[in-house]
Parts: C-alpha cells; sequence; structure tokens
C-alpha cells in the first residue's frame, strides 16, 4: 500500500461453496490455509431457525479473541465452552431414550443459549446490549 496516501491493508472476503459440507476438499483446503478464518454456515442450521446460521465447531479465527472488548472475552468464553458441551451431548442423545437428570439439563440450558443467539435480520445488537444478555444466559438467569 502507498505510504504517501496513509498506508493501509488489503481485504479480500472469499465465499467458497462446499458440497455437502465437506470442508476438506482441495479448494475449501487451500482457502482456509491462506485466510486468517472462516465463518461455516450451514442450511441445515438455516432451516433450523437459527440465524445466523454459523457452525461455530467448524468456523475459525486466528484473530479470535484478540479483537474482543475484555468484557465479551469474558463471557464469550464460557459460552463457547458450554455450547461444544451441549452440541456433544445433543448429538448422542438423539441414539438413546433414557437421558440423566444431568444431561436433560444440558440439552434444556443448550436449548435456551441457541434461542438467546438468535438474531433477527437486520437488527443488530450493540456491545453495550449483548454482553449482560449473554452474561444473564451463561449464568442461567
Amino acid at each position: 500500500m502507498n505510504k504517501k496516501l496513509g498506508g493501509g491493508s488489503m481485504t479480500a472476503l472469499p465465499i467458497i461453496e462446499t458440497q455437502g459440507g465437506d470442508v476438506s476438499a482441495y479448494i475449501p483446503t487451500n482457502v482456509i490455509s491462506i485466510t486468517d478464518g472462516q465463518i461455516f454456515l450451514e442450511s441445515e442450521l438455516f432451516y433450523k431457525g437459527i440465524r445466523p446460521a454459523i457452525n461455530v465447531g467448524l468456523s475459525v479465527s486466528r484473530v479470535g479473541s484478540a479483537a474482543q472488548l475484555k468484557a465479551m472475552k469474558q463471557v464469550a468464553g464460557s459460552l463457547k465452552l458450554f455450547l461444544a458441551q451441549y452440541r456433544e451431548v445433543a448429538a448422542f442423545a438423539r441414539f438413546g431414550s433414557d437421558s440423566d437428570a444431568a444431561t436433560k439439563q444440558t440439552l434444556a440450558r443448550g436449548e435456551r443459549l441457541t434461542e438467546l443467539l438468535k438474531q433477527k435480520q437486520y437488527s443488530p445488537l450493540g456491545v453495550n446490549e449483548m454482553v449482560p444478555i449473554i452474561y444473564a444466559g451463561v449464568n442461567g438467569h
């Protein structure tokens, strides 16, 4: 970038369509290797009403929490951990009919947090609104 004009950076937003959600194919793998992260959108989540339909298990950021405000880092860390546990428990719960109390509690809490994270179209929230909402959800309020 031209230093006389103030420098700058170059940003690219590659959009890749995967076949059957296969991120290990040649093009997705190469794009993932040269970018600073990816947001993996999933039609199955979209049809379940989860919007934005981001698969947080496959989405990655090399910048990560370094770009977040301190307050968001504090509430989001435990949220990400719990949602990962919830997805694992939910995947296994589909196969069994009997669940213990802890499993039922994890599933119920995961469903509530998933609802909490749904975002209406054209209705973004500011950080001052998001942090207390996420804090309340993570702490069971």
